[in-house]
């Protein structure tokens, strides 16, 4: 399964490995991780809590993976993404590209960051010390969106 979404934290040497499993093709791997913060917008966060509608959120998310592999070279695809209660510094997403070469995969690697940073259906509580509050997930980026192609009414 190229898409998880779940509460358990990942171990990204054995994620990567799994990717890389049996591929003899493979010359590039390129892997981000993303960590909880402990500030957002200037503002202390002390834990922050993800929520999805299940199915959705896999589909969406897979939809994407299906338009990287159009754009780019690339042989396989790891996303996972994190949801529930996290604490500053937990691994949060990752997401792992296999090619045969480097520039594919990190192409690959940032566009995929790209759409979950920004288009991805998730939604964020944060706990800070003024209390809770409801924040969108996704980051306005036209930049990145533009890069790709996309606008923010792919939304």
């Amino acid at each position: 399964m190229s898409v998880s979404i779940r509460h358990e934290d990942f171990n990204v040497s054995d994620e990567i490995a799994a990717v890389r499993a049996g591929d003899k093709g493979v010359g590039a791997v390129c892997a981000f991780v993303g960590t909880v913060r402990d500030r957002n917008d200037g503002q202390p966060v002390s834990s922050m809590e993800l929520e999805h509608y299940p199915g959705m959120t896999e589909k969406a998310i897979e939809g994407m993976i299906e338009e990287a592999r159009k754009r780019f070279d690339i042989l396989g695809v790891r996303v996972i993404h994190r949801i529930g209660l996290l604490q500053p510094q937990d691994q949060i997403v990752l997401v792992v590209v296999t090619s045969a070469h480097r520039g594919e995969s990190f192409r690959a690697c940032e566009f995929l960051m790209d759409y979950l940073k920004t288009q991805a259906p998730f939604w964020k509580k944060e706990r800070t010390p003024g209390g809770e509050r409801w924040v969108d997930a996704r980051v306005s980026d036209d930049a990145a969106l533009e890069r790709w192609g996309l606008t923010s009414a792919n939304r």
